[in-house]
């Protein structure tokens, strides 16, 4: 059971349960994932869509779209780094560093010690939001995918 201030709060499964899937194209795999142990990157890694130094089109504007809900408001999807395997995720430096003030399961996380957004941190420049982003992969300003979109700016 993790504890914060004193006070029980849900006990933590030892591991992620893969809930879906989504496909955007032929190569690429957007995995939503729930529960196991928090992890987090400390720094973006080097292939980090956050990076405005990363290649653009590395990943299918497809997967910003289906990703775009960890960046709702109070949303409970965590943007996970995809260097890691599915069964074994961590939360994405880039994401923390940028988008995650109005996330819920962030939040959650920190406020349990389970994440320390003090720890990360990045040497090279990172877009300012989830939207700034995905538009600069592809993704259309209008697209509603990016809708409900917020950013740490908000």
């Amino acid at each position: 059971m993790v504890r914060a201030s004193g006070k029980a709060i849900l006990p933590m499964p030892k591991r992620a349960n893969i809930t879906g899937r989504h496909a955007c194209g032929d190569t690429h795999e957007v995995v939503t994932v729930e529960g196991g142990p928090s992890t987090y990157r400390r720094e973006p890694c080097d292939e980090c869509p956050w990076r405005k130094d990363s290649r653009i089109g590395a990943f299918p504007a497809e997967a910003f779209r289906a990703s775009a809900n960890t960046a709702h408001d109070a949303s409970l999807h965590m943007f996970g780094c995809h260097m890691t395997p599915s069964n074994r995720p961590q939360t994405c430096a880039g994401f923390i560093l940028k988008n995650s003030v109005h996330n819920l399961g962030v939040r959650i996380a920190s406020s349990s010690g389970r994440i320390d957004p003090s720890k990360v941190s990045s040497r090279v420049p990172l877009y300012d939001s989830y939207r700034d982003m995905a538009v600069a992969n592809g993704v259309s300003a209008d697209d509603p995918a990016l809708a409900k979109c917020r950013s740490d700016k908000d």
